[in-house]
């Protein structure tokens, strides 16, 4: 699993931006940039839904007020998922990005298996990212929902 201090892997996200599909390489993305990065185990599964996201679309301002030039969503979805599940929750100043092959997700060693229920998908954590190296790392327990919500990371950042 990737650790604080270490240097992003190299991946490739998608994202559905207008109508035009967008690849983003993660060297390229977050390179020069503070990022706040969140990842959830499914778009339009309950807690990532009804907590996960709406926490980062109602604190976004905050979060960037403190010097983060990008808040990003990934998942083991598609990217016309993410765009889907972004629209709805208003996410506009959130980045949707989808990690189809879950390649970044298992290059980061954040992967779980949820057999028939969901297949391979991401562990849900939250990251800050300082110019590539991984400066934050908040990693939930299977089940929990603690460490990764925006009000943990915005009073990190304070």
């Amino acid at each position: 699993m990737i650790q604080q201090g270490q240097q992003l892997p190299t991946a490739t996200l998608s994202e559905l931006s207008g109508k035009e599909m967008v690849t983003h390489h993660t060297d390229e993305l977050f390179a020069n940039k503070r990022v706040v990065l969140f990842a959830v185990p499914g778009a339009f599964t309950p807690t990532c839904s009804e907590a996960h996201l709406p926490g980062y679309v109602v604190l976004a301002d905050k979060i960037k007020a403190t010097g983060i030039d990008i808040i990003a969503c990934v998942a083991v979805n598609d990217a016309f998922v993410m765009h889907a599940w972004g629209e709805v929750h208003n996410a506009k100043e959130i980045m949707m990005l989808s990690d189809g092959d879950a390649s970044f997700t298992k290059a980061l060693g954040l992967e779980m298996d949820t057999a028939s229920f969901g297949g391979l998908r991401s562990q849900r954590y939250a990251m800050v990212i300082d110019h590539g190296v991984v400066t934050k790392l908040n990693v939930e327990k299977p089940g929990q929902f603690e460490v990764s919500n925006a009000e943990t990371v915005l009073a990190a950042l304070k």
